[in-house]
C-alpha cells in the first residue's frame, strides 16, 4: 500500500483524488487546513491565500471560527472517500494546558481520527506542544505531527527532541524534513527512535536520499499536496531508492505500522 504520510483537504477534493490516483497513492493521511492554494488563479489570488498560511504559521488566524471550518472541510473530505483519507485532528495550541486532554479527547478521538497534526507552534514557541503529547500518550500514543519548514526554527527541532525523550511512547513526525534545517533534523531524529521523519518540501534530492540512507526505517514519504505534487514526491523516493524492503517501508509500510493499519 502506497501512503502519502502528509496532505492537506483540497478544494474540491475530488482535484486530491484525481491526483493520488495519478500517482499510484492507495490512500493518504489528511490534515485540515485554513489556506487553500489551489484555489488560486492568478498571483494576485494567490498571495491572499498565502496571506492566510502565514497568519497560521505566526499565530495569527487560529480563532475559532477559522478552526471550524477547517474541521467541516476535513469531515466532509474523510466522509466521501473514508477508504482513501486518514484524517488526523488538529488541536488548539492557544488552550489552556488543561483544556488540551478534553480536546484531544473528543475534537481527536472522539471523531474517530488516527492521530494529532499537523501542529503549527509560533517560532522558537515548539514547547508549547507538549500537553498534546501528553494527551497523545493517554490514547495508546497516537503519532503526532509538527510542521518542520520556516517559521519552524533549528531551536524548535531541539526543543522537539528534547520532548520526544521525555515522551517516548509517542511518534513525533517533523514534516517537510525539518526545511533548511534538514541536517540536524536527520541527525536528532537518527538519535531519538520515536522520532520519524516526513520527507514532503525537500530543498534538494540528495536530502532525501541522505535521510533514506540515516534512517531508513523512520523516513516517510509525504507529498504536502497541494503544496506538493504527490506524482513527483513519489518519483522523488523511488529516484533515491532500489526496489525492495527499504522503499517500501518509506512508501507506506512504516506510517501503516505506525497507524496500526
Amino acid at each position: 500500500m502506497i501512503i502519502d504520510a502528509h496532505s492537506h483537504v483540497h478544494d474540491p477534493v475530488r482535484t486530491h483524488i484525481e491526483l493520488m490516483d495519478e500517482a499510484g497513492v492507495d490512500r493518504a493521511v489528511l490534515f485540515a487546513t485554513r489556506p487553500h492554494p489551489e484555489r488560486a488563479t492568478d498571483l494576485v489570488s494567490l498571495r491572499n491565500e498565502m496571506s492566510a498560511l502565514t497568519a497560521a504559521l505566526d499565530g495569527r488566524g487560529k480563532d475559532a471560527d477559522s478552526y471550524r471550518l477547517a474541521w467541516q472541510e476535513l469531515d466532509a473530505a474523510l466522509a466521501a472517500y473514508p477508504d482513501r483519507f486518514i484524517g488526523f485532528g488538529t488541536v488548539r495550541l492557544d488552550l489552556p494546558a488543561s483544556e488540551i486532554a478534553e480536546y484531544v479527547c473528543h475534537e481527536v478521538v472522539g471523531r474517530g481520527l488516527r492521530g494529532i497534526g499537523e501542529l503549527t507552534p509560533q517560532p522558537d514557541n515548539a514547547a508549547r506542544i507538549e500537553p498534546v503529547l501528553r494527551a497523545a500518550a493517554d490514547h495508546g500514543g497516537l503519532p503526532v505531527v509538527v510542521h518542520g519548514f520556516a517559521p519552524t526554527t533549528a531551536r524548535d527541532l531541539r526543543t522537539l527532541a528534547d520532548l520526544a525523550r521525555r515522551h517516548s511512547t509517542v511518534p513525533l513526525i517533523i514534516s517537510q524534513m525539518g526545511g533548511l534545517n534538514w541536517l540536524s533534523a536527520i541527525e536528532l531524529v537518527r538519535e531519538i527512535p520515536n522520532m520519524y521523519l516526513e520527507l514532503s518540501t525537500a530543498n534538494v534530492i540528495f536530502a532525501v536520499r541522505l535521510a533514506i540512507d540515516e534512517i531508513p526505517d523512520r523516513t516517510l514519504f509525504g507529498s504536502d499536496a497541494p503544496y506538493g505534487d504527490p506524482f513527483l514526491a513519489r518519483a522523488t523516493v523511488e529516484r533515491v531508492t532500489a526496489s525492495g524492503e527499504v522503499r517500501e517501508s518509506v512508501l507506506g509500510g512504516t506510517i501503516a505500522r505506525l497507524l496500526e493499519l
